[in-house]
């Protein structure tokens, strides 16, 4: 209990003198610039003239006195009923200190049920003749009106009576209280942050811990007065000062205070250890509820053993946070292995001792599954106790539930009344759901425009999910409210607050769209978030491995973020592991292929298919060919079908080959209507059918088919089944070569060289074409030019020349190139009659000697004119 200390009679010319020396070091005289106190604030109102001013009141006896002290005793010892007996009497003959220590009963609740308006009123009462307490009553009912306690906050009261209180040298709060006033001003105060600084310093130096700590804040970032970290330390340091010797004495408030001032945002800056130092000793100090927030501290900084220990030693003793947080983190494993057994016994007794919190937490992970706790009907009774209480995170929770299918049926009106009312209550995640729920119309009738609004608010809250909903919303060009630079933002900030699945939607959009190009950083995104376990960015990262998107294409790469997707039971994961089977089985991997084919990917069943047809990278293997062709066929694929019908036609079986040709066709396979449009125009397997031939043909060629131009080019330049058109051969002639088909433009070179079919001569381009052709190797283009030389009708004639292109030809396996060569040599030996067997045989031979030779051997050969004649009447294949 505060006792009354000054027991003196001043005399109203000492307290005079007081007041002026305050006045002066306070506020400078008028030369200075100062300015008096009464500047800063409007007059004291008139009804409250009586509290101010008056000499001290001469009747208080030495006895009264005695009973003053003799009271105060008695409620140290908690004897409140006779304490008040006496200060009762001593009110009665209006003895001033009286009011004042009955005041503070009332206003502290100790042994009287706290008022503090019938505080306010006694201290009022102790103001209206001057004693020794004047000071002190007019500090207590100051703080009074300043915080509004009991009375009408007044800052203009308060500001009198804290000034009253300073000058009657009442040091205690009355300068930080001032200060707090002048720092910025209120609304009747005018601010002066010089008076208010040189207050506080004035505090400061006879080591008042609150202007320490007021002076400190003040001089840090954000603070009213500059910026001075230097300054700001030193008063911080000072201010530990003071807390550390009233820790020294065991106040545990002094000990929580210092470890505040280790926190993150504390005056000396984060260090968890000096934090944890001093909660830990508070609570050894015997403060339950310091040892809870100490083992709650210990668990956030990493010293969890340590803090479940001072958390199970509180909630042992009965404390109901205690047993709350303790429960909660056993049950999430803190120390490791989650142990729901002991943390539904926890929870229950902090649940029994009226935790709603508690309720939560149980009810949340019983509707979840988490730690090994699943019992859904519990958990939602538990969660609906607590809505009932109006707790908004279960509401939120209940919310949530009946919008999600899974667990149970869902039921969104009625999720939808439960999030209103948590997010009425402020709760950001409910803000968030509902929010999601107007933007789709679940619940309610859909309103994007409402939905955006909740979920700008629920963003605004902090909450990663509601900016990652409004960003994807902004980012879907489906969206009237398209806006993909503000969608960029929001999942930007979403993933930056860790919303990994914001950097799953940010990379994604960055490698393909619809925000401009950024494949480093999409990638960077995207490997963040699938290091951190998202498996969608796993598998969208594992595309963009497989496709070269953003990155070097890397298919083991690709197949190791999609197995891992796999594992991580993401549904699409299984799709695009089994595509990437098929690339990695078309570099080789027939392992990948057969595994492709085995997991029933169209396209792999078909590349095994025609493996096994032509034994690339597998043994030849017909039947094999046949079963995984067939499958693919019955899957649905195009290709599958157009190499069944091709092997059937090479077979003999026309109509199967057909039937699989016709199939392939309706698919929309380019090359089927080439080889059946040839079909039909030559009635090979099938009754002839020029028109349909002409037909399949065409669209072939128009979809880019090579092969099928070639034909319409052969069609109309030789006439076959169509008039002939010079215009129309030379046109898909050229198709066909610029779609990379040599023997195309071998044709096309062939017609201009000799003028033969519906195209006119011109031996100059055809030449050219025909050069062009021979220098990429084509035996055809080859064997023409070596006979062209040797006849010398439409180019010079040079026999040289022309041996070393049939040679060419020739040693490619070339027929009528071979044949010629074998016909000159017969000629010549006058055996034109002779077995071409034997001369075919000698051709080998000088083969199997070293080019050059054989070379000079054909040069010799056809100087012979026969001979020449002979080799230069073959024809092109």
């Amino acid at each position: 209990m505060e006792r009354t200390k000054v027991r003196t009679r001043l005399i109203p010319s000492l307290r005079l003198a007081t007041a002026i020396g305050i006045t002066v070091a306070l506020v400078g005289c008028a030369a200075t610039g100062g300015s008096a106190p009464g500047e800063h604030v409007p007059p004291v109102p008139q009804a409250y003239q009586g509290w101010f001013g008056g000499v001290i009141d001469a009747d208080i006896s030495g006895r009264d006195w005695d009973t003053i002290d003799y009271s105060q005793r008695l409620i140290e010892e908690e004897r409140y009923e006779e304490a008040l007996e006496h200060l009762d009497a001593l009110m009665a003959r209006n003895i001033m200190p009286a009011f004042y220590e009955v005041g503070k009963l009332y206003e502290r609740g100790t042994g009287v049920e706290q008022n503090p308006a019938k505080a306010a009123e006694l201290y009022g009462k102790a103001l209206d003749l001057q004693s020794p307490i004047h000071g002190n009553a007019s500090l207590n009912l100051g703080r009074l009106y300043q915080e509004g306690r009991g009375v009408e906050r007044n800052d203009v009261l308060a500001y009198h009576l804290l000034w009253q209180a300073m000058e009657e040298g009442v040091e205690q709060d009355a300068e930080t209280r001032l200060a707090e006033m002048l720092a910025n001003g209120t609304e009747n105060i005018k601010a002066d942050p010089d008076m208010a600084k040189r207050l506080l310093e004035r505090a400061a130096g006879r080591g008042d811990a609150k202007a320490l700590e007021a002076l400190a804040k003040a001089h840090s970032p954000g603070g009213w007065l500059e910026e001075d970290p230097a300054l700001a330390m030193d008063y911080a340091q000072r201010f530990a000062e003071t807390l550390e010797a009233k820790a020294s004495q065991g106040d545990t408030g002094a000990m929580l205070q210092l470890a505040s001032m280790y926190s993150a945002e504390g005056l000396l800056g984060d260090q968890p250890e000096q934090r944890i130092r001093w909660m830990r000793q508070a609570a050894e100090a015997g403060d339950i509820d310091a040892l809870a927030r100490t083992g709650r501290q210990m668990i956030d900084a990493g010293e969890s053993a340590r803090g479940l220990e001072l958390l199970a030693e509180a909630a042992g003793e009965g404390h109901v946070d205690a047993m709350t947080y303790y429960g909660e983190a056993l049950l999430e494993g803190t120390a490791g292995q989650p142990q729901p057994v002991q943390a539904e016994r926890w929870l229950r007794e902090a649940i029994e001792a009226g935790s709603v919190d508690a309720k939560v937490i149980l009810g949340r992970a019983l509707v979840n599954g988490q730690g090994g706790l699943n019992d859904l009907p519990r958990g939602m009774n538990l969660l609906e106790q607590a809505a009932e209480q109006d707790h908004a995170l279960a509401l939120a929770q209940l919310g949530a539930l009946y919008l999600d299918d899974e667990r149970i049926a869902g039921q969104p009106y009625i999720a939808v009344d439960y999030l209103e009312r948590a997010h009425e209550l402020g709760h950001p995640w409910a803000t968030q759901q509902l929010g999601e729920a107007y933007l789709k119309g679940r619940g309610v009738p859909q309103d994007p425009a409402q939905g955006e609004q909740l979920l700008r608010q629920a963003a605004d809250q902090g909450q990663s999910g509601a900016m990652r909903l409004l960003g994807e919303a902004y980012l879907d060009e489906k969206n009237p409210n398209f806006q993909p630079s503000r969608g960029e933002e929001l999942l930007r900030q979403a993933a930056q607050a860790g919303d990994t699945t914001a950097m799953t939607l940010l990379g994604e959009a960055y490698l393909e769209g619809p925000l401009p190009e950024n494949p480093s950083q999409g990638v960077r995104l995207l490997t963040q978030a699938a290091q951190q376990g998202d498996a969608y960015a796993m598998v969208v990262l594992g595309r963009a491995y497989r496709n070269g998107s953003g990155v070097e294409r890397d298919l083991s790469e690709a197949n190791r973020w999609l197995t891992r997707a796999q594992e991580a039971g993401h549904e699409s994961a299984d799709e695009a592991l089994t595509y990437l089977q098929r690339d990695l089985g078309a570099q080789g991997n027939m392992e990948a292929l057969v595994a492709a084919a085995e997991d029933g990917h169209p396209g792999a069943m078909a590349d095994l298919g025609r493996a096994f047809l032509t034994g690339e990278g597998v043994q030849r293997d017909q039947g094999r060919a046949e079963y995984w062709l067939g499958q693919a066929h019955q899957a649905g694929h195009a290709g599958a079908a157009a190499s069944l019908g091709r092997m059937y036609l090479d077979r003999g079986a026309t109509g199967r080959g057909i039937d699989y040709l016709e199939a392939a066709v309706s698919r929309g396979h380019a090359g089927a209507r080439a080889d059946l449009g040839e079909a039909y125009l030559a009635g090979d397997g099938v009754e002839r059918n020029v028109e349909r031939g002409m037909e399949l043909l065409r669209a072939a060629a128009q979809a880019g088919n090579a092969q099928a131009a070639f034909h319409l080019g052969e069609a109309y330049q030789h006439g076959n089944g169509v008039e002939q058109d010079a215009e129309q051969a030379e046109r898909w002639y050229r198709q066909a070569s610029d779609a990379g088909a040599l023997h195309a433009r071998v044709a096309l070179g062939l017609a201009l060289m000799r003028g033969e079919g519906a195209i006119d001569q011109d031996v100059e381009q055809g030449h050219e074409l025909l050069l062009a052709a021979a220098e990429q190797g084509h035996p055809g283009a080859q064997a023409t030019l070596g006979r062209e030389y040797l006849r010398g009708e439409n180019v010079e004639r040079d026999p040289e020349r022309g041996a070393d292109y049939l040679y060419q030809a020739a040693s490619q396996g070339h027929r009528s190139a071979r044949l010629s060569l074998a016909q000159a040599y017969l000629t010549a030996r006058g055996l034109e009659h002779a077995n071409q067997q034997q001369a075919l045989l000698w051709l080998d031979d000088v083969f199997e000697s070293e080019g050059q030779m054989a070379v000079e051997t054909l040069r010799q050969l056809l100087t012979d004119e026969a001979a020449i004649a002979a080799a230069a009447n073959g024809s092109a294949e």
